[in-house]
């Protein structure tokens, strides 16, 4: 793992550590170069951000470090597929830390994690960097996650990690802050309020009104 990350990190900051070795060259006043510095920094950052995602979502893939689907696997006899589980978080949460501010609810942030694992439809919408296990992640046409919505294809209970896919309809909204758990499917055109909590395996019917905690259908 700490190779791994190493490695990916590296890549990452080349960019940086490549414009910082071209930036000590020009010969320009002191001013102007602190200057030049300053305003290239964000898109230097934009760059190295790009950089962590592409090589973290080729590393997860090349090593076959996945959520293993619907399985109830004690964590304490630290098998390989929880441990292959627990890098793939660990890259995840890598890269939403230092690039997820960056690019949520951008067309680069789903085809990152298009690359990672998950299967999104088109115009797809994601406001949240608290997605995890996204190869476990399988959203429809139009689905909205709305900012800091909790959705994952994981729970650890009294020391057994048990996983189920996350099925999201076309339209399906998920508000602000709510928690999906695992084994959730929705029908078309489902909103879920914000702050709700969707109880694992939760089948949600198509055109539903949802929320509360618990859940409870409003429409």
């Amino acid at each position: 793992m700490v190779l791994v990350e190493t490695i990916i990190t590296g890549l990452s900051l080349a960019p940086a550590v490549l414009f910082i070795h071209w930036q000590a060259t020009w010969t320009l006043s002191t001013w102007v170069r602190l200057t030049l510095a300053s305003v290239g920094f964000a898109p230097v950052y934009l760059v190295c951000a790009g950089v962590l995602m592409l090589s973290s979502a080729l590393a997860t893939r090349a090593l076959g470090w996945r959520t293993p689907a619907n399985v109830e696997l004690p964590l304490r006899e630290l098998s390989w597929p929880v441990l292959n589980w627990g890098r793939y978080l660990m890259t995840i949460h890598v890269v939403r830390i230092f690039a997820g501010p960056a690019f949520r609810s951008t067309t680069i942030w789903n085809w990152y994690m298009r690359l990672n694992g998950a299967r999104l439809g088109r115009d797809v919408w994601v406001n949240s960097l608290a997605l995890m296990d996204h190869n476990l992640l399988e959203f429809a046409d139009g689905v909205v996650i709305g900012s800091d919505a909790h959705v994952s294809g994981h729970v650890v209970e009294h020391g057994v990690l048990k996983t189920a896919a996350v099925r999201l309809g076309t339209n399906t909204l998920i508000g602000i802050g709510s928690v999906v758990g695992i084994g959730v499917a929705s029908g078309a055109d489902v909103q879920v309020g914000a702050l709700s909590v969707v109880p694992k395996f939760a089948m949600l019917e198509a055109g539903g009104v949802y929320a509360g905690v618990p859940l409870v259908r409003r429409h």
